[in-house]
């Protein structure tokens, strides 16, 4: 970047992207957390984000850090739902993918052990996956199942005896190339419960399986996603969630990790801002700093305003979340439109950077295409909108 211009003001100086200070609403103990999260991302992530994402290659060496943190499913340990979504969007942004990966292991792996686990798999897992001594995957998308999953589950689980039996593939499974354990959603065949829903844990290593990556992505390159293969994989009885039943319960899953990956879209709204205003005040053309033209401040009020809006619409729902009030068509709303003003948002900050805006170097060109996955996962823009187009009509326009 060019020499910052005289005279001008470094971001720092600045009003904080949290322009109506939302943060004023955690306890004292959580905006100390905040903090500390920030140094640690200002430091061991951020810095590296644009080089892990050219080589799409993974940190592990950064997550006993991260672990030391403790932020292993904060709800579950008395902090608020607000406090946990902040996490989310300072995770994300200072790198998407590794909040990605945060959200995976803990919010969907994780919790899966909390929600659905016997106190003998807690005990057998848990302690080893909070302070990520081991690592989790989710592994319920399939290769022709996406926004259809719930009614297209193909995977297959045969019980045999004290065992089960899994044949079948999953797509795009985040973790999915190195994590020691899969939670696997499979649909029972064969016996008097054919056709019911059913979820494994399953070790990244179990005889049967193959893990691909998936290369030559245009976002989230950090985030190893892999193609699965079960070929009669096997696994005990004793490492089956006895509890899940039904899809309905891989719903109550996907309700707070789409609530958090609406989040993701703020962090992604703070990061474009973060990079745009602070170029928009370096960069110099026709003799002046570009934040000197009226077209560039409009454009950066219309980023900050998207952002604002979209953390105030989150913050609400995470109180809703805390009453048990968050039903899945208003986070489903939340994830549209939230998703909606952050494309917007990221647009206008690389057109903000001009032919720099293409470059990694930059940090935008990452920002940019990274928002494109969470424009799409945890339920496309069009699903989301039909989730919640059905609930304010009462008539479902989803086939």
């Amino acid at each position: 970047m060019t020499a910052l211009a005289p005279g001008a003001p470094r971001a720092g100086e600045l009003p904080a992207a949290d322009y109506y200070d939302l943060e004023r609403r955690l306890e004292p103990r959580e905006r100390a957390k905040l903090a500390e999260l920030r140094e640690f991302t200002a430091a061991e992530i951020a810095p590296h984000a644009v080089g892990w994402w050219e080589r799409e290659e993974f940190p592990h060496h950064v997550l006993p850090r991260l672990a030391a943190l403790g932020l292993s499913t904060p709800h579950r340990h008395g902090y608020s739902r607000l406090f946990t979504g902040l996490v989310i969007a300072e995770l994300t942004r200072a790198d998407t993918s590794m909040a990605t990966f945060f959200m995976v292991h803990h919010d969907l792996f994780v919790e899966g052990l909390y929600e659905f686990g016997t106190a003998e798999q807690r005990a057998r897992y848990l302690d080893d996956a909070v302070s990520l001594r081991t690592t989790g995957a989710f592994a319920l998308t399939e290769p022709g199942h996406g926004s259809d999953v719930a009614g297209g589950l193909t995977l297959s689980a045969r019980r045999d005896g004290d065992s089960w039996v899994l044949d079948g593939a999953k797509r795009w499974i985040g973790n999915g190339t190195f994590a020691d354990h899969l939670l696997v959603w499979a649909r029972e065949a064969g016996g008097p419960s054919e056709g019911a829903v059913r979820a494994f844990i399953v070790p990244g290593t179990a005889p049967g399986l193959t893990r691909t990556r998936i290369e030559h992505k245009t976002a989230l390159r950090t985030v190893q996603n892999a193609d699965l293969v079960f070929d009669g994989v096997r696994v005990p009885e004793a490492d089956r969630f006895a509890r899940v039943s039904s899809f309905d319960d891989a719903r109550t899953m996907l309700l707070g990790s789409r609530l958090l990956v609406a989040w993701q879209a703020v962090g992604q709204q703070l990061a474009a801002f973060d990079v745009a205003r602070a170029y928009a005040l370096e960069r110099e053309q026709f003799g002046r700093p570009l934040a000197k033209f009226q077209m560039v401040q409009g454009q950066l009020v219309t980023m900050l305003g998207n952002a604002t809006a979209s953390m105030a619409m989150l913050a609400e729902l995470a109180a809703l979340q805390s009453e048990g009030r968050a039903t899945m068509a208003r986070v489903a709303l939340a994830k549209a439109w939230a998703t909606a003003r952050m494309r917007e948002t990221v647009a206008l900050g690389r057109g903000i950077l001009g032919g720099n805006g293409i470059l990694a170097d930059y940090a935008m060109a990452k920002v940019f295409a990274d928002a494109e996955a969470i424009f799409t996962y945890e339920g496309t823009y069009e699903v989301n909108a039909l989730i919640a187009g059905r609930d304010i009509t009462g008539v479902s326009a989803i086939a």
